[in-house]
């Protein structure tokens, strides 16, 4: 099995405030890992560390693919619904960073951009206007924007924030498709991801508990007593867990 990421006694502080503490996770090659926690718990955080955009204050993050091939999908995207730009214009801005002809975009680039709002099944609104699209929509198209870089792992931070319950659902029915050849860590508030789409499930407040879903399940079958934090994956139950995990 391939492991992309191996993140090793991690801890990061903002001034002098910790944010992480030893936080150990692994994510392999065909993982689809749920990142939940309270607000300030530290999820961002830790795919902004994952991403290079900031530095532990101790241990290590490895990253085994080019972090060329990391795409992202931020909370907010910065981008002016209003704004007179075409769904097909948004994914095209994925390729931001690379060489820019004289004449804006290469062939194969707009291909590239067409292909990836196919792959999230937005292709007949290429042409349309993002402020016309419904928030599902325009959160498939920022997807998009994403899978223009290629990706091996895909990290979205709730990709599902104020989008109705019809949009989230589309949302995630795409990452569970795109898991089946992309690793997808996905930061998420939403109950409904761990019960139906990730493989796996880390709570971040501070530190780290991590669960396997598949394990959980078989427990529940087998009627063995579960934390609060393994209630919340297998149940649906909200999280105030007071058990001790080793982290």
């Amino acid at each position: 099995m391939k492991t992309f990421i191996e993140i090793k006694n991690l801890c990061f502080a903002y001034d002098k405030e910790n944010v992480l503490e030893n936080i150990n996770l692994d994510v392999a090659h065909d993982d689809f890992l749920a990142i939940i926690g309270p607000n300030g718990g530290g999820k961002s955080t830790l795919l902004k560390l994952i991403l290079g955009l900031l530095k532990p204050k101790s241990g290590k993050i490895m990253v085994n693919v080019d972090r060329a091939f990391l795409g992202y999908v931020p909370q907010n995207t910065n981008l002016n619904i209003n704004f007179p730009i075409t769904a097909l214009e948004v994914v095209l801005m994925g390729h931001i960073g690379g060489k820019r002809t004289l004449f804006g975009y290469s062939k194969e680039e707009r291909s590239c951009a067409m292909n990836s709002l196919k792959q999230v099944g937005m292709e007949d609104f290429a042409d349309i206007k993002i402020g016309n699209l419904s928030g599902g929509q325009r959160q498939r198209v920022f997807i998009a924007r994403a899978l223009c870089a290629n990706p091996k792992i895909i990290l979205l931070d709730e990709p599902t924030a104020s989008i109705d319950v019809k949009g989230q659902q589309e949302v995630y029915d795409l990452l569970k498709r795109l898991s089946q050849n992309i690793a997808v860590v996905v930061v998420s508030h939403d109950i409904s991801v761990l019960l139906n789409y990730a493989k796996n499930v880390v709570h971040v407040n501070k530190s780290m508990v991590y669960h396997k879903l598949q394990e959980m399940n078989n427990k529940v079958k087998e009627g063995e007593h579960l934390c609060e934090v393994e209630l919340l994956a297998a149940l649906g139950h909200q999280h105030s867990c007071g058990c001790k995990h080793e982290e």
